[in-house]
């Protein structure tokens, strides 16, 4: 997840050029068919699975030799497009972020891993193969899970609920009418001086994920209530003075993090939580904000919700089908190895199997000694993987547009959504 930090602020990306895809056999980069697999990613993740995992295995040592391509995140795609377009030079096996996965996922152009997914599918939390499937079938698969939690100040807790028993805060934030009186309640006892989020873009993913619907049914744009709600809850905040009023990923983000985020008067102002996912924890609050060790637990919060992920996927014309699928399901779903990853890097991964053995030994000094893994394997159970799309990025980010517009009093809420529609439907060709 050493990647996803700064793709998580990143804009849209390029579409995938579909004109002429696949038309030609064109050899993969791998020049021996029999054991030679080309592999590109943009985490180096992946790398150390191979090297210090796979070709380390006995079942597997000496039985492949693998090529490997580390390209930065943002330049992956435009990197990958060209070549899967033309069919020519094409990796074998590649990483796929959950920003873009979508749009390789439902592009044709990828190997089909049902028989694989079949195979394993028992053992598997469900959304990692939910956002990899397409028309029925599977092309992505994933060795994590990335479920997201609320983070909240233990000191804050105890200050202005009286308790920082995760449980019992998680009762103060267990819906979005208890977050909201919450918000009322901090901002009450602290005489406005704490927020309950520094930004109200923290509420994006959260209600996204709890949607029933897609953006799109049936070629036509889909706007679920919830987004509604979540336009409305942003605005309340704002208004009320009930959040930090400062961008996701600015340095006001941060600040509140560390305890010093300033208002526009320059007074100190407390944040009291932060809605992140797993790779949150390590690369974003432990990472900005280390003076705050211990000081933080986290709780589910109002909804099951997912952020950010790395899936893998092979060419579907590789000439390599069978080791291609070979090294896909060992990384993402290999008993022995996923147990010796989680063990040795933390990560949550998506061999349920896995998580049951290991979840209950991990004790994480920044949140106390609360068991962050057991927490996260919980939430993981509630995430739906279903409502991913391949135009979600372009979609969303329009929609983001608009909910600044009728936050900041630039459009009404009915204004703002009409003209949202309208954008989406003038950019992406949908009806609504």
């Amino acid at each position: 997840m050493k990647k996803l930090v700064a793709v998580a602020a990143a804009v849209a990306c390029a579409s995938l050029a579909l004109v002429g895809c696949a038309k030609k056999d064109g050899a993969s980069a791998g020049k021996d068919a029999s054991n030679k697999l080309v592999v590109w990613s943009f985490t180096d993740e992946l790398d150390g699975m191979i090297t210090k995992y796979f070709q380390e295995d006995g079942r597997f040592k000496g039985k492949y030799e693998v090529e490997y391509s580390l390209t930065p995140t943002d330049q992956f795609p435009n990197k990958l497009d060209p070549v899967l377009a033309s069919g020519s030079g094409c990796p074998d096996v590649f990483a796929l972020e959950d920003a873009f996965v979508r749009k390789y996922v439902e592009s044709g152009l990828l190997l089909d891993l049902t028989d694989v997914y079949n195979e394993i599918k028992d053992k598997m939390i469900a959304y990692p193969a939910e956002v990899g499937t397409y028309n029925g079938k599977v092309y992505g698969l994933s060795w994590q899970v990335t479920p997201g939690a609320v983070f909240y100040r233990r000191s804050l807790a105890k200050k202005y609920l009286g308790t920082d028993d995760p449980a019992e805060v998680q009762k103060a934030l267990a819906n979005w009418d208890k977050f909201l009186e919450t918000a009322e309640l901090l901002k009450t006892k602290s005489n406005g001086n704490c927020y309950i989020v520094s930004s109200t873009g923290d509420l994006f993913k959260p209600y996204s994920s709890g949607r029933k619907n897609p953006w799109v049914v049936n070629d036509k744009l889909v706007v679920d209530p919830l987004m509604e709600e979540y336009m409305k809850m942003c605005k309340t905040l704002k208004d009320r003075g009930l959040e930090g009023r400062v961008g996701q990923w600015s340095e006001g983000w941060f600040a509140g993090m560390k305890g010093v985020l300033a208002d526009e008067s320059g007074n100190t102002k407390e944040v009291f939580s932060y809605f992140l996912p797993t790779w949150g924890l390590h690369y974003v609050l432990k990472t900005n904000a280390p003076e705050t060790s211990g000081d933080w637990a986290m709780c589910a919060g109002p909804v099951g919700y997912r952020w950010g992920g790395t899936w893998v996927g092979a060419w579907a014309k590789t000439k390599n089908p069978n080791a291609a699928k070979e090294l896909i399901k060992y990384v993402a779903t290999d008993d022995t190895f996923l147990e010796n990853w989680a063990k040795d890097t933390g990560d949550v991964v998506s061999n349920a199997k896995v998580v049951a053995k290991v979840k209950d030994n991990f004790s994480e000094a920044f949140l106390g000694g609360q068991n962050h893994y057991a927490e996260f394997a919980e939430m993981a159970k509630n995430v739906n993987g279903k409502l991913s799309q391949g135009t979600d990025q372009a979609i969303e980010g329009i929609f983001g547009e608009a909910t600044g517009a009728y936050v900041n009093g630039e459009k009404s809420l009915e204004q703002a959504l009409a003209d949202f529609k309208e954008q989406v439907a003038a950019q992406l060709s949908l009806g609504n």
